[in-house]
């Protein structure tokens, strides 16, 4: 997992960076009505982060296989209104959640990166594979705010 943790703090980093020397109108831009601005790709990170950190925990304590509960991202973003929101804190709020994560990441042990995580009806995972996608998936929309 270290190599993980790794690539999160880099993540961290230059998401920041990005950020801080972006405009606010090219982070508000939308290309179609349908598309989220690259602020708004931002929310969906920290919405993410958000569900990932309470899934991280819980998982240390809960009956295993951990059950994944799903959620609207749409749904999410629209009603935290990110599109509107002071892109200082909204990206202050996603840096501060993923360094909470950061620590969960580096604290795992063998033993706690094998709990059982049921994604669905008969599909599961352990909770190093969760991770990783969740750094994966931050790589994915961060390659998408910073193109």
């Amino acid at each position: 997992m270290t190599e993980t943790a790794n690539k999160l703090e880099q993540l961290l980093k230059k998401g920041l960076e990005y950020l801080t020397q972006s405009s606010e109108l090219e982070l508000s831009r939308k290309e179609s009505v349908s598309k989220w601005s690259k602020k708004e790709i931002l929310g969906h990170l920290i919405d993410s982060g958000i569900n990932n950190l309470q899934r991280f925990t819980e998982i240390q304590f809960e009956n295993k296989p951990y059950p994944i509960r799903q959620y609207n991202q749409n749904a999410l973003v629209k009603a935290n209104d990110y599109q509107n929101a002071d892109i200082k804190e909204i990206s202050e709020f996603w840096n501060s959640i993923n360094l909470r994560i950061l620590y969960l990441i580096k604290k795992q042990t063998e033993k706690t990166l094998n709990y059982k995580v049921q994604l669905e009806k008969d599909k599961f995972c352990d909770l190093r594979f969760l991770m990783v996608d969740y750094v994966d998936h931050i790589e994915h929309h961060l390659k998408q705010i910073m193109k």
